[in-house]
């Protein structure tokens, strides 16, 4: 499972985490019963505190997309992809409307803001 972590970037490394894996079950990379990597094997490929992939992984299992079995390891659990990515789109419409309110703050109009949003798309 490769996973890119961002050590600078805003959003903690256990939501990266998170974030990623909810990305490959609604992608269908990770597949219902596939296996995780262990914690501690994850930990040490992404050179990071096993604690911070033990709350990954428990955040995972308390939203409902892996289980974990005492001993034998964490499986993705039964999913609805649609419902993983109506979870997914909230989430993106939140931060655009965070994004949109600063720029209103900023005296940016609602014209500007599109332009920019444009822009930002076109890459």
């Amino acid at each position: 499972m490769k996973m890119i972590i961002q050590p600078s970037s805003m959003v903690p490394i256990y939501e990266q985490i998170v974030d990623q894996i909810k990305t490959l079950i609604r992608k269908g990379e990770l597949k219902e019963n596939d296996g995780l990597p262990s914690v501690r094997a994850l930990a040490k490929e992404l050179r990071i505190s096993a604690l911070t992939v033990k709350k990954a992984y428990d955040t995972l299992e308390s939203d409902g997309f892996v289980i974990t079995v005492h001993g034998k390891g964490t499986y993705v659990a039964a999913t609805n992809s649609d419902l993983l990515l109506e979870e997914q789109k909230k989430e993106l419409e939140a931060d655009l409307d965070q994004a949109i309110q600063k720029g209103r703050r900023l005296g940016i109009s609602d014209e500007e803001i599109r332009a920019l949003f444009e822009l930002i798309l076109e890459g």
